[in-house]
């Protein structure tokens, strides 16, 4: 008995005719009867009543059908397993973060999978949340670090919440230091600021909470990426408002807001509908390990911590 043989009997039995069940598996009527037929010789009993225009099971074909269904389905279960573990030795996961999610934890996390993964490629697109969502939601990602909450147009996918940071100010080094080590929202006022381009999800957490404390922000450059921002701060340009895990990487003098202070929370995304591919379920056990174990040694931020644990 040859699993070919039971998927054109399971096809038959469930088409009751030859000619639409061998269309279904893609060989010749000829061969597919020819296989049923040899099939009914080794179990030494006729599976189908043969009468023109009209095929039915016999009582040994009923009592094979749920059998060969079974072993049919476990053949396609072995089959996507050994697929998933191959998929840990070669093959691709496709992941989008924000740019400062790609300037601070992205590159450690994915240098862990590549350690244990070596031969999965890793395809990254940068873009902010809302971008990021429509990629994902498309399904021209695999998993996204975004931004949350997510956007009210993005009702198919499944974020978990991973930590909660705090946005801090920088300033170039030479700047004095606040009076009182921290700084309030109002005390951006009038002041120099470098602002991120639009769509950026860091320039309007910025605009939105000057706002909310009755003014708009004086932007002396404006339209940069992470990169270009913390170069105009550097060179004294004016403040910046960012995460306080780009801000301990920077090199530039970093005033944390006073309490309540600023907040985002970052969260990983999938689509609901589809199962991530088993290398990507391993980045995000990666992701979620790499945040633990760093903040058992406290090697974040003293202002990241973790929301799941």
């Amino acid at each position: 008995m040859q699993l070919h043989q039971l998927q054109y009997f399971a096809a038959v039995a469930e088409t009751r005719h030859f000619t639409r069940a061998a269309a279904r598996v893609h060989v010749a009527q000829p061969s597919l009867s020819q296989q049923i037929r040899a099939l009914e010789r080794e179990l030494g009993a006729e599976l189908f009543h043969r009468a023109r225009g009209h095929i039915t099971l016999t009582d040994a074909g009923e009592a094979l059908l749920p059998l060969a269904q079974r072993i049919l389905a476990d053949a396609e279960t072995a089959r996507r397993e050994v697929q998933e573990v191959a998929q840990l030795r070669r093959g691709r996961v496709r992941i989008g973060a924000t740019p400062s999610l790609c300037a601070s934890l992205v590159p450690d996390v994915l240098r862990d999978f590549h350690d244990r993964f070596p031969g999965v490629d890793l395809v990254v697109h940068e873009d902010g949340s809302q971008d990021l969502v429509r990629v994902l939601a498309a399904g021209e990602l695999d998993l996204a670090l975004i931004i949350t909450p997510l956007p009210g147009q993005a009702p198919a996918l499944a974020a978990t919440e991973l930590l909660r940071e705090d946005l801090v100010v920088v300033s170039a080094p030479s700047s004095a230091p606040a009076r009182s080590g921290r700084i309030r929202i109002e005390d951006l006022r009038d002041q120099p600021m470098v602002m991120f381009r639009r769509g950026y999800d860091l320039r309007e957490f910025t605009t939105s909470a000057c706002r909310a404390a009755g003014f708009d922000p004086v932007f002396t450059v404006e339209g940069g990426e992470m990169d270009a921002v913390l170069g105009f701060v550097r060179a004294g340009l004016g403040l910046a408002v960012i995460p306080s895990m780009v801000a301990a990487r920077s090199g530039l003098r970093v005033t944390p807001f006073a309490p309540p202070g600023l907040h985002r929370t970052i969260a990983v995304a999938h689509r609901k509908d589809v199962e991530p591919p088993r290398a990507a379920r391993e980045l995000r056990s990666v992701l979620r390990e790499h945040l633990r174990s760093a903040a058992r040694e406290q090697t974040l931020p003293s202002s990241t911590w973790l929301l799941d644990g």
